[in-house]
């Protein structure tokens, strides 16, 4: 053979070698922990599709994140489920909302943890839709003053960021207009701009007791097949004043992930969601694979996509790992 010879495994014959030429490395600073906090229960409910995962009381919430401090987690985002629900959603912008008191009782008790608010309405509606209903429609914009309510709200409580979940069109620049018009300029908005209409959020609705009443959400979520579009969306909440946008869900998108993280010059958060975390758990449970090795290798090809924050219902077994 001609000199030199190129031999690829000589980067890999140590551990020592392999970690000095590593390209992608996951950290407890990448990682937010979802989690539920639900009205009117006394101890913590577990989510039968989401093994070892709990709907939370607020006193069962603080004490949960101040575990998750000790582990080294730094940010959680909230979603809340409230004891009543009306077509409205009214109790997403109720000054004693759930998530309210939530966020409330975490400044006052955790206030180095960095909180986090999903912002929709499909938790707080009866129909379970993500906006104001008529007929079976969904209106797009008599819900985007909603959601700015909700928005203020949440920022009045004492949220560090507020995260879009809804896809309505022209909601990032309602909410910002709306956080700047009341003192809230310096609030983050993380858009979950690329947020496909996946059977991958099954569990989760579940845990939020927000799955819809009729129809699917189809008409607001992207399809999956489409990726050129999911650009477009990106770029329109870039427009309308997102610091951070969002690929969901994480496994199945990773090309999305990389083709925003190629496109634009911003953080890009990625949320591995409930249904790629309850196949881990199901096929760890039957001995079909090593929980520690796979679930490490699931955050490290979302890292490696370009996700510079990854929401995933692994984070405190990850911490534990990380260490």
């Amino acid at each position: 053979m001609k000199f030199p010879m190129v031999r690829m495994r000589r980067l890999r014959e140590s551990g020592v070698v392999r970690e000095l030429v590593r390209e992608t490395a996951v950290t407890l600073d990448d990682l937010v922990m979802p989690l539920f906090v639900a009205e009117g229960i006394g101890s913590k409910q577990e989510i039968k599709a989401m093994p070892g995962q709990y709907r939370h009381s607020v006193k069962g919430l603080v004490e949960e994140c101040k575990g998750l401090r000790r582990l080294g987690i730094k940010a959680v985002i909230l979603f809340g489920i409230p004891k009543r629900k009306d077509a409205q959603g009214s109790g997403a912008w109720a000054d004693q909302g759930i998530v309210q008191q939530a966020v409330r009782a975490l400044k006052a008790r955790a206030p180095e943890l960095f909180v986090i608010t999903d912002l929709c309405l499909c938790e707080y509606t009866s129909h379970g839709r993500c906006g104001v209903v008529k007929g079976r429609r969904v209106l797009n914009d008599p819900t985007l003053e909603l959601l700015a309510k909700t928005a203020l709200s949440q920022a009045k409580a004492g949220a560090d960021m507020v995260a879009p979940s809804d896809m309505m069109d022209l909601r990032i620049g309602a909410v910002r207009e709306k956080l700047d018009a009341n003192g809230f300029e310096h609030l983050p908005i993380m858009a979950y701009s690329a947020k496909y209409a996946s059977a991958f959020y099954g569990p989760f609705r579940e845990a939020a007791q927000s799955a819809p009443e009729f129809g699917d959400r189809k008409s607001y979520q992207m399809d999956p097949a489409n990726s050129r579009m999911a650009l477009r969306e990106v770029e329109l909440d870039v427009k309308e004043g997102a610091d951070i946008v969002m690929v969901k869900p994480a496994l199945a998108y990773l090309d999305i992930i990389r083709m925003v993280r190629d496109r634009f010059n911003l953080p890009v958060a990625a949320y591995n969601v409930s249904g790629e975390y309850a196949m881990v758990k199901a096929a760890a449970k039957n001995g079909g694979l090593d929980e520690k090795k796979i679930v490490l290798e699931i955050l490290t090809s979302i890292k490696r996509a370009g996700a510079d924050l990854i929401l995933t219902y692994h984070a405190a077994e990850a911490a534990k790992w990380l260490r």
